[in-house]
């Protein structure tokens, strides 16, 4: 069966529930890197994550049969760019996890698919209408006022750590909207597994060069956890990809902010963080600008099948 063919929906609840269950392993393998990755340079903790990421996406390709195929690309420098783009996406992302409360990273992470939008009407030249520039707006505001008290303290001499990291997240966010936009470039020509398997072989090249910057000892504690961050990482983005196998985007893409109550357990029972008030307001303003985002996508995708039919004459 062809990806084309096999990418139709047909399953919806199937479809949600490997959603589901790729938002619970990719908290995992936040939550890896988080309980290990404290005080170790952002390229080794890439380097762990990405190339141990490859153990069940080789595993999977080999079960299906289509190692040797999945590396024939026509776009090899397509795929340096997403890898080199995804490296500095993930080492400010890492780097900020290991500073920030989890439900603030967490937040902030939402903002990608806003500026997604941003930059697909930049590069890509998409019609982006007046409601989703107003979502996105918004959905900004929502991010700042997650991020406000952190810089406040700062200038204040208090936090500057926090700081730092509400940055670094900020640019990570940014950074993964770009790689957004090189994935959509890069599925008009390349199957999924392919991609998915030079951004993992990419990474992983890019990130071990910063060995040469100084990397640390690891005890057993550490490299179990991060050893972990990167297998947990190879399975989230093989169910993740699987999901849209059964059901549309609109469909599922609402089910990642699901996370967010993940993030708020997890930071409070696991790492002691309770989410304040601003980060809860924050994230209730950018999930809602979001599911906005996805819903108005829903509607047009609605509105053009419509146009085409009538356009369509009967039997044609």
């Amino acid at each position: 069966m062809t990806e084309r063919a096999s990418a139709q929906p047909g399953n919806p609840m199937f479809g949600i529930a490997l959603k589901c269950i790729s938002v619970v392993v990719f908290v995992g393998m936040q939550v890896s890197i988080k309980a290990g990755g404290e005080g170790l340079p952002a390229g080794q903790i890439v380097f762990f994550r990405s190339f141990f990421a490859l153990v069940p996406v080789v595993a999977y390709l080999l079960w299906l049969g289509e190692l040797s195929t999945a590396l024939q690309t026509n776009d090899l420098t397509g795929h340096f760019v997403r890898g080199a783009v995804g490296v500095v996406s993930m080492a400010c992302g890492f780097f900020a996890l290991t500073r920030l409360p989890y439900p603030e990273w967490i937040t902030i992470s939402y903002g990608a698919p806003l500026l997604t939008v941003v930059f697909a009407a930049i590069f890509l030249k998409e019609v982006i209408r007046a409601y989703r520039w107003t979502a996105v707006a918004i959905g900004l505001f929502g991010i700042v006022v997650v991020s406000a008290p952190n810089f406040t303290l700062a200038a204040e001499g208090l936090g500057e750590g926090q700081a730092i990291g509400i940055a670094a997240s900020m640019m990570s966010a940014v950074v993964a909207a770009i790689a957004m936009i090189q994935i959509r470039r890069l599925v008009r020509t390349e199957k999924t597994t392919t991609i998915v398997l030079y951004f993992s072989l990419t990474c992983s090249a890019i990130a071990l060069l910063s060995v040469f910057l100084g990397w640390q000892p690891l005890d057993a504690r550490q490299a179990s956890f991060l050893v972990l961050s990167g297998l947990c990482g190879g399975v989230g983005q093989l169910l993740l990809t699987a999901c849209y196998r059964y059901a549309d985007t609109s469909t599922i893409a609402p089910f990642e902010y699901t996370s967010m109550l993940f993030a708020i357990g997890i930071g409070y029972f696991v790492f002691g963080e309770a989410a304040s008030l601003t980060t809860l307001a924050g994230a209730a303003i950018v999930i809602s600008a979001g599911i906005f985002i996805i819903w108005r996508e829903h509607r047009l995708g609605i509105e053009r099948r419509k146009a085409r039919r009538v356009s369509t004459p009967a039997g044609g």
